[in-house]
């Protein structure tokens, strides 16, 4: 592997398990209404408990956390099937024959639209179809093994890269090998991969960020924090993928942005997040470092890019200023020579115009 696999891969895992525990004592028991009657015996609350997977406590006693969410995975990877008559051809399920289902390899299928069909035949759809993880299936993922295979940092992004944190959601573990591509992105951001020791990229060098840079940065200090804020770990891993994106076409890396990244990855990453740290000539954890903060107003365009449009179709798109006013965009709309030539011979009825966003031109 590229970088160090974790030597302590239960950490995270514990310290969540004790944050939970400590709020759920934190937090009374219901056991009765508001006139002090009882709701229900110990069993009947336990079922209630275990109807719904995804628990939510709110911190009644100032603890230092706001809400605990005990989440549950409760299925496993998707299962495909395909039907075969009598003679093994191929059949529509809905045909009225007596059909038998044979399994597909998920390498042979391919998502169309919302169902799955066969890569070799489109024109043959594939039942899909995701089970409760349960022993007696032989379907549970076995976390030591992803551990083992891909890393803890690895197994930690996927689970929270996967969707909303509340919602259930299919493994796949073509998205551990996703995740696990876009760490070793990440490595490689940062580390001469062809060196025979751990070394800086030479593009990473002691100078301020270019206005392009500076703006991708601060946009995404806004979005990770925004989302950590409201437990949205999926969109802000996204938003550390796009900066990443961005930053490994610059020829010249800022080292100032790059720590600034790290520290954002290190909630998500934490292993990978410090060994960077320490590559970058850091002797002490970055644990102790203050969450990055951004500056407004270098989030926002100077110019952007509006869409014009002609009864609603959008017709062509130029770029203003993005304090334009209302009369300018207008005036720089209709001098547009498309829209010159789209509205010519025809009556304009109005004129639409959103600042920041659109124009819109409604002709007979």
């Amino acid at each position: 592997t590229t970088y160090r696999k974790a030597a302590f891969t239960n950490l995270a895992g514990a310290i969540g398990r004790a944050v939970a525990r400590s709020h759920r004592t934190s937090v009374p028991a219901v056991t009765g209404n508001s006139d002090g009657k009882p709701i229900g015996g110990e069993d009947e609350q336990r079922q209630r408990r275990q109807d719904k997977p995804h628990k939510e406590a709110e911190d009644t006693t100032g603890a230092a956390f706001r809400r605990s969410v005990l989440q549950t995975f409760g299925t496993a990877a998707a299962c495909f099937a395909q039907f075969e008559n009598e003679e093994g051809k191929l059949v529509n399920k809905a045909s009225g024959e007596e059909v038998t289902s044979v399994s597909v390899d998920e390498a042979d299928v391919t998502k169309k639209g919302d169902s799955f069909v066969l890569t070799s035949d489109e024109s043959i759809r594939v039942d899909s179809r995701a089970y409760k993880m349960s022993k007696s299936r032989g379907n549970v993922v076995n976390p030591d093994e992803i551990v083992r295979d891909y890393s803890a940092d690895a197994l930690r992004l996927y689970e929270m890269f996967m969707g909303p944190l509340e919602a259930t959601k299919p493994w796949s573990m073509s998205g551990v090998s996703g995740v696990k591509n876009f760490l070793d992105r990440v490595w490689r951001m940062f580390v001469d991969y062809q060196a025979d020791d751990v070394a800086l990229l030479d593009s990473i060098q002691d100078v301020e960020c270019n206005k392009e840079q500076n703006k991708v940065l601060h946009k995404t200090i806004a979005a990770v924090t925004s989302d950590l804020e409201t437990m949205s770990y999926n969109t802000a891993i996204a938003r550390l993928m796009e900066f990443v994106n961005f930053f490994t076409k610059q020829q010249v890396r800022p080292r100032a942005a790059l720590e600034q990244f790290i520290l954002l990855l290190s909630p998500m990453a934490p292993h990978l997040a410090e060994e960077l740290w320490s590559i970058l000539g850091h002797e002490g954890s970055l644990a102790y470092e203050s969450w990055p903060q951004y500056d407004e107003s270098a989030t926002k365009s100077a110019e952007v890019e509006i869409p014009l449009q002609v009864n609603g179709k959008v017709r062509g798109r130029m770029t203003v200023p993005a304090e334009c006013s209302k009369d300018e965009m207008e005036k720089l709309a209709m001098a547009d020579e498309r829209l010159q030539e789209l509205t010519a011979g025809k009556t304009i009825v109005k004129t639409i115009v959103v600042p920041g966003r659109l124009v819109n031109i409604v002709v007979k």
